[in-house]
């Protein structure tokens, strides 16, 4: 593909060039390569455009004004959303369905539970997001939490090439200000909810929303559906929204009209629920999965299903056939007492709420909680999650989580104001031990904040740590 046939607005020299990829790091630019060049929170890859040029760059996306020699400059004042509208040209096609979930919590299970769904359908799908690319025959590729447009693109392509049909993917605020899952058509949009976290890189709650708002606003098809857990406090924001710009809209939840969810008792394995859809017929499943969050995540799954053309009927009795997903209130081990252990994502105070609310109707004796909270993250939350732990728990234990550049006591000791009548032990894996070693035949453990993470972050390094695999080593 020419560049000329990329951006049509390159006339004359170098338009003919032939473009061989992408590159948002100089390092990987190759002949034939367009580099973008933008400022990021900790380096400016305009420093970079000699060297991109040298390896073989034939155009540089960036900012008016910047200084670009011996290659074409695509100058544009959103530079990132520049390049991702090339990017997508170049690597499309693309799966014909493909539906993004934005939200605090609730993400990551919401696209893998739309996978599942659309399988049982007979669809192929897959899922990109936190827990990595989960293809259509269950195959899961770790390591890209937060992936760069290049990678995104590339990824997204390929399963198109393997098949999918249908693709569900978690939109971060990150990724959502930095248009790192742009270039493709999104047929339906899902907001799950909104609570505190990264401030860190916000500044603060006006702008985290505004991050989330542009999946509505800018991402989200003209001609596509909106799909919102209406019982949350931000809900209105995105049903007016997608109201305002004509987009079709979805509902769920209790005070849902697409999904109305009027009853929900937990069961010993899952939970019961009773729903009314939009014609007023009653469904009833039994959802294997605990928790007020999941029933939650469900439905907001069955939606995005619904919206891309599923049967409601057939929807709503293939929840009872969804699988865990990986870290989201996962039974990782049963104690030699007989206790439960279960690992969650849970890093906010919101979602370390909903984790224990999940797990106390299922607990005959204490419940109890391990866990911390990250470094090079919003403060702010530390000592909230404190109190939320300390005020619905029977017993907290207060650890490291990854510290990363910070001072690992420092940030327990942030924890620790609000968590009153917590016990501190510093080493993650003597913490989950102490746990696990006195829950009693009737208890519950909880260990919080990691999930599906396979490594703890001290300073500089990753070193290997799985909660799941600690839990069953202490267990046994």
């Amino acid at each position: 593909m020419k560049l000329n046939q990329l951006d049509q607005s390159i006339t004359g020299e170098g338009g003919d060039a032939l473009v061989t990829g992408f590159a948002i790091d100089h390092r990987k630019v190759a002949p034939g390569t367009i580099f973008g060049a933008f400022q990021g929170a900790r380096v400016n890859g305009e420093d970079f455009i000699a060297d991109a040029v040298r390896s073989g760059a034939i155009a540089v996306v960036t900012r008016p004004g910047v200084t670009v020699e011996g290659a074409v400059h695509i100058a544009s004042d959103e530079p990132r959303a520049a390049f991702a509208q090339s990017a997508a040209a170049f690597f499309a096609p693309f799966p014909a369905t493909a539906v993004a979930v934005t939200g605090t919590n609730g993400k990551t299970s919401t696209v893998e539970m739309t996978r599942q769904l659309w399988r049982m359908a007979g669809h192929h799908a897959a899922s990109i997001g936190t827990l990595g690319v989960t293809t259509a025959d269950e195959r899961t590729y770790t390591g890209l939490t937060t992936p760069d447009v290049v990678t995104f693109l590339s990824n997204v392509a390929g399963l198109a090439r393997e098949g999918v049909t249908h693709l569900a993917f978690e939109a971060s605020s990150h990724g959502l200000t930095q248009y790192r899952t742009e270039g493709l058509e999104v047929s339906a949009a899902a907001f799950t909810n909104l609570s505190r976290d990264h401030l860190d890189y916000h500044g603060d709650m006006g702008a985290y929303l505004a991050a989330k708002m542009r999946l509505f606003s800018e991402v989200l098809s003209p001609t596509g559906t909106a799909v919102v857990w209406a019982d949350d406090v931000q809900s209105g924001r995105v049903i007016d929204l997608a109201r305002a710009r004509g987009n079709r809209l979805m509902t769920v939840g209790t005070r849902g009209s697409t999904l109305k969810l009027v009853e929900r008792h937990p069961t010993l394995l899952g939970q019961g629920l009773v729903i009314e859809d939009e014609h007023g017929t009653i469904h009833k499943v039994q959802l294997p999965l605990i928790g007020a969050y999941q029933a939650a995540n469900a439905l907001v799954s069955a939606g995005l299903v619904l919206a891309t053309g599923g049967d409601v009927t057939t929807t709503l009795a293939n929840l009872s056939r969804l699988q865990p997903v990986r870290g989201r209130l996962e039974r990782a081990a049963i104690a030699r007492s007989g206790a439960p252990v279960y690992v969650d994502y849970a890093h906010t105070p919101d979602a370390l709420e909903a984790a224990i609310a999940a797990l106390k109707p299922h607990a005959g004796g204490r419940l109890i909680v391990v866990f911390g909270a990250g470094g090079d993250r919003d403060p702010g939350k530390r000592e909230a999650m404190g109190q939320v732990a300390s005020m619905q728990a029977d017993r907290v234990i207060v650890t490291d989580d990854n510290p990363r550049t910070e001072d690992p006591a420092a940030i327990r000791t942030q924890v620790m104001r609000g968590a009153t009548g917590a016990i501190e032990i510093g080493d993650r894996r003597e913490a989950i031990a102490a746990a696990i070693a006195e829950a009693g035949g009737q208890d519950i453990v909880l260990i919080a904040g990691k999930g599906h993470e396979q490594g703890q972050i001290v300073g500089d390094l990753v070193l290997p740590f799985d909660d799941v695999a600690v839990a069953r080593e202490c267990a046994a």
